[in-house]
């Protein structure tokens, strides 16, 4: 053993290889996240100790090629080049190995220890294919080639004793011959930039770098080129390696049967220039269905242990002589808020366990797919769906997601519809409001929803592309991952966390919501008061209910919980509970109670009013995590603010319009 016992590991891989389901197998729950330095995309870290080595390890974003064009590929070969780093693990995908090759082949350049993990070796089997664990390591060099298996978390002892015997050996001899004029150049190169690299080990892989005008490498060595190349040599490096690649597949990869083609018929279907998009509709039509009949099938359960609990705590606390402001904060504060966000949980739980279950088995990167002609006819990048569909979960991913777009207009232009996306936090509002005025369709209320976000994002990134007189996008260049079995430990693991943050968020924001809006709801200016009508909410709200009336959202109880839901848009579902002391929203008695003190206050309030509410709630301004973010990633107050300001006139204009055509037909 080195004297040295600290071993710095970096896991690196293409896009959808596993590689982040492997660095999870490995280090388990000893996860640290962060950024990394001077950006915003997430660095996760993992400490574990094997074989008296401590080993740091770091996941870095997926990757094709350690040339530059995004931040998440700047990140990765950032990384590796930090001398810090003292071996590569590279995940491939084992059943597209010629794809993932090309990544390693460049890697092997650096000239570091790298350990080939295979992954997927389970799809390699079903394909009918095989590939010779004896021969492929002797053609990149001798490196350790690890089968292993993230989602059935096979072979990982044996790849981290092989990360730490390729430590100890130190880094192979090189592989790759470009021919005698670019080997002739190279060498050259290496002479003149080696001063620059005390250790020697990337002075080859700087050299190609600089054949090819690599405008990193150029700013670093401005001069080096001079009397050696004239011309980026880019095209004869990368042909070369796919050669190389060419052989290396011909010499290990054999097929004991013919290649299975359910994906490509399947694909055939799914990926249909014309039936792609309604298949898509289909499928979270069904979603939606499921979320609202299964789910409502299961809160039964939660709906009565709330009212127990509610029960309990206003006769546990009468009963100790607890002043009655205490009880009312305690029972129509905190439970009704809270309780009436969790009663939503599985509703929830039967969205994300979809949405995971459509994302693991490979048709998410179809829906992108298909959308791509759809985007660019309207201005966005065809990556731009990307982010969009992780809105469908949370907003707050799919502003970061922006981050792989290329250029700076493309991120913002995205930032901009993304928000119309209906994340998770907006589902209860629709379920309540949709089963109170709409009990015989509201499963297809909601789902509407969701399509007039969707249509309402393409029409402004539409508008917007039209003003700026049609800017070129960029295209989508995605993988298409293999159509799998879902892995119920991946699956598992995906609802858990997204459940967790939801009760977190009730455990806090909506916690402390509650609390904020009871107090502003129970006070006035004469101190704490007994009619609601008298507090400080209401005062707020009647300043802001000469505005909303013309949407059909005269009251200022919508008032109020449209501005508390701005700190979280499950907290408009809390403050309806709060405002007309409803315990259970969720219940059928907890509707019918809403409903009758909303038509006290406007006996004319029905199924219009309850859409147009939904419809504020859709497109008005993101909550405070959300805005955040956006100025996070933005860079700049004026766009954010410009944004929010957009939104709030946007949903005002188009709930005003469809509440005051829809008047004109009664009934």
């Amino acid at each position: 053993m080195k004297a040295d016992n600290h071993i710095h590991v970096a896991f690196v891989g293409n896009p959808n290889c596993g590689k982040t389901t492997l660095f999870n197998a490995v280090t388990g729950s000893k996860l640290k996240v962060a950024n990394w330095p001077g950006v915003t995309v997430e660095k996760y870290e993992g400490n574990i100790t094997y074989e008296g080595y401590d080993l740091k390890l770091v996941d870095t974003p997926g990757i094709y090629s350690l040339t530059c064009y995004t931040i998440e590929e700047m990140v990765t070969r950032k990384c590796v080049l930090d001398d810090d780093i003292e071996a590569i693990v590279n995940v491939v995908d084992a059943s597209s190995l010629e794809r993932n090759l090309y990544l390693t082949l460049q890697l092997l350049e650096l000239g570091k220890p790298v350990i080939l993990a295979l992954n997927m070796m389970d799809i390699v089997k079903e394909r009918g294919m095989e590939i010779d664990l004896h021969r492929l390591p002797e053609m990149l060099g001798d490196i350790p080639v690890v089968p292993v298996s993230a989602a059935k978390r096979t072979g990982l002892d044996i790849l981290m004793h092989a990360v730490v015997h390729h430590y100890e050996e130190g880094p192979k001899r090189d592989i790759l011959n470009y021919g005698e004029e670019l080997e002739a150049k190279l060498s050259v190169l290496e002479e003149r930039m080696k001063d620059s690299y005390p250790n020697h080990s990337s002075v080859r892989w700087h050299a190609i770098k600089l054949l090819e005008n690599d405008p990193e490498v150029k700013k670093d060595h401005p001069i080096e080129l001079k009397g050696v190349a004239d011309r980026s040599y880019e095209k004869e490096i990368t042909e070369k390696k796919y050669e190389y690649i060419e052989t290396v597949i011909d010499e290990i990869l054999f097929y004991k049967a013919k290649k299975a083609a359910g994906t490509d018929r399947i694909d055939r279907v799914l990926t249909h220039p014309v039936w792609g998009v309604p298949v898509f509709l289909c499928i979270m039509a069904l979603v939606f269905f499921l979320t609202f009949a299964v789910g409502d099938f299961l809160k039964g359960g939660l709906e009565y242990a709330l009212a127990v609990v509610s029960d309990l705590m206003r006769a546990g606390l009468t009963a100790i002589h607890t002043a009655d402001w205490m009880i009312s904060l305690v029972v129509d504060g905190v439970v009704a808020g809270v309780g009436g966000i969790l009663t939503f949980i599985p509703n929830i739980f039967i969205l994300f366990l979809a949405l995971a279950i459509l994302e693991d088995s490979g048709y998410m990167a179809r829906v992108a797919y298909v959308m791509d002609g759809i985007m660019g006819r309207v201005g966005l990048s065809g990556k731009a769906f990307l982010p969009m569909i992780l809105g469908f979960g949370c907003t707050v991913p799919a502003i970061m997601a922006t981050r792989a777009l290329e250029s700076e207009h493309d991120r913002r232009r995205t930032m901009i519809v993304t928000p119309f996306m209906s994340c998770s936090a907006r589902l209860p509002i629709y379920v309540l409001f949709s089963e109170m005025f709409f009990p015989d369709c509201s499963m297809l209320v909601a789902f509407s929803m969701y399509v007039i976000g969707m249509v309402t994002a393409i029409l402004v990134a539409l508008i917007e592309n039209r003003l700026e007189k049609g800017k070129e996008n960029q295209s989508l260049l995605i993988e298409l991952p293999e159509y799998k079995r879902p892995n119920a430990r991946t699956i598992r693991t995906y609802v858990w966390n997204k459940l967790k943050d939801y009760l977190t968020k009730a455990g806090t924001t909506i916690f402390f919501a509650s609390i904020v809006i009871w107090f502003v709801l129970n006070f006035g200016m004469r101190g704490m008061v007994t009619d609601p009508s008298e507090s400080f909410g209401a005062a707020i709200g009647r300043f802001l209910v000469p505005v909303l009336a013309p949407a059909g959202l005269g009251l200022w109880q919508i008032a109020v919980a449209l501005i508390s839901g701005i700190s979280a848009k499950e907290v408009v579902v809390s403050s309806f509970s709060v405002l007309f002391g409803v315990s259970n929203v969720n219940s059928a008695a907890g509707m019918e109670t809403i409903i009758e003190n909303i038509r006290q206050f406007d006996p004319s309030f029905g199924s219009l009013n309850a859409f147009c509410l939904m419809l504020f709630c859709l497109l008005y301004v993101p909550c405070a995590a959300t805005i955040g973010t956006i100025h996070k990633e933005s860079r700049s107050w004026k766009f954010t603010c410009g944004m929010l300001a957009f939104q709030l006139i946007l949903a005002w204009a188009v709930s005003v319009i469809v509440f005051q055509v829809g008047s004109l037909f009664p009934g």
